[in-house]
């Protein structure tokens, strides 16, 4: 098998649910840049992502003596371009999964470094259309939205009403505030945000923010890169500070929990270089790689001066004022209820309403086939790096 075909081989099997990897020279240029012809050939030996390999079986595959074939594995690891479960390794799609790894802990050479940020920061941009030709992806998507936007850290005291007309559970579920994160962890560090670094590394800084001011983690996921030195430990008063700082940016905060019952960080967002951010608002909603939340905002005329921050700030540009019109349209098939329009608001006249109560929806809503592992159980593993 030639070269070319080991890397086609390889891009094939970096799929699991709704996330896969899209075919084109680019995604083939970022995998050279993961992986040298000899990486490739014992990658090509790997089953799909899902499945594991253990050293044995791949030197049974591959001929190659178990003493050299495992400082290389060793090494994939170390870079965090594969996922060590146990005794065993796995592939990963490259996004989400071998990006975030990756770039949050930085262990590459410079020089690749700067050239997967080139790479991704094509593969980020062009997502709508790759993912438009990609197999099933498009009509997974269409639906799915695996990252959820969590309201703002004062959002129960200051901003959420509850829709009495609508019949749902009259308070607020855990998983929908960032406050209730921080209450209930004692932990708490914050990584570079991938998205907005691969920006600045190519020349292309977002101008929201930047990218220390990034992904936020809570409990043994903030510990765990505390301790691997990719992320800043932060008092719990820091935490909170942090996190309203990133408020008054602009961004939005976003999860992707392992489980219903944990969420293991919070991705704070931006409209320009968010991977899942960028092609909901790009495409208008027509890919909704992030789902709407459970709440949409509401104007108080009564207390808007029409001062127009909520048009300045909302990511999605769903909010208008119309000139000569003593009105604020909310166009809320568009909105994805993140409540940034209303922690920015300078009079409070905007209010969050709780209007439907679909559950949150997690890693673990990704279909798992029976004897693989789950993309909730790669993901932790490429970002913890063996």
């Amino acid at each position: 098998m030639s070269e070319v075909d080991l890397y086609e081989n390889v891009r094939q099997k970096l799929t699991i649910g709704a996330f896969n990897t899209p075919k084109h020279e680019k995604i083939i240029e970022l995998m050279k840049v993961f992986w040298n012809e000899q990486d490739i050939n014992i990658l090509s030996h790997f089953p799909k992502s899902g499945k594991l390999i253990s050293i044995k079986d791949l030197v049974e595959k591959t001929s190659i003596p178990k003493s050299e074939i495992k400082p290389i594995l060793k090494n994939l690891v170390k870079r965090h371009t594969i996922a060590k479960i146990g005794t065993k390794y796995g592939l990963v799609p490259l996004l989400p999964g071998v990006f975030e790894g990756y770039f949050i802990a930085r262990t590459d050479t410079k020089e690749n470094l700067e050239k997967a940020a080139v790479l991704y920061r094509f593969y980020i941009k062009n997502l709508p259309s790759l993912t438009t030709q990609s197999e099933g992806t498009r009509e997974i998507l269409e639906g799915a939205g695996f990252t959820s936007p969590l309201l703002p850290y004062e959002a129960q005291e200051r901003l959420i009403k509850i829709d009495e007309t609508v019949d749902v559970e009259k308070k607020v579920i855990s998983i929908e505030l960032v406050k209730d994160m921080i209450d209930k962890n004692d932990a708490f560090g914050v990584l570079t945000c991938p998205c907005r670094l691969i920006g600045e590394m190519s020349g292309e800084p977002c101008e929201v923010a930047p990218a220390e001011m990034g992904c936020f983690a809570v409990g043994i996921v903030a510990q765990m890169g505390i301790q691997a030195g990719f992320a800043r430990s932060l008092t719990k008063e820091e935490a909170i500070d942090f996190i309203k700082k990133t408020e008054e940016a602009g961004l939005v905060h976003t999860i992707m929990g392992a489980s219903k019952d944990q969420v293991f960080s919070i991705c704070n967002c931006c409209k320009c270089h968010c991977g899942a951010l960028y092609p909901t608002s790009k495409t208008q909603f027509e890919l909704k790689f992030v789902r709407q939340s459970n709440f949409a905002p509401k104007r108080d005329p009564e207390l808007c001066i029409f001062c127009e921050k909520c048009v300045e700030f909302c990511p999605m540009e769903t909010i208008s004022h119309p000139a000569g019109e003593d009105e604020i349209v909310f166009n809320l098939n568009l909105c994805i209820g993140c409540g940034v329009c209303a922690a920015n608001c300078p009079e409070n006249a905007i209010s969050m309403d709780k209007i439907r109560d679909t559950p949150t929806r997690t890693l673990e809503a990704i279909p798992k086939v029976e004897g693989e592992i789950s993309f909730a159980e790669l993901f932790q593993a490429i970002l913890a790096g063996g």
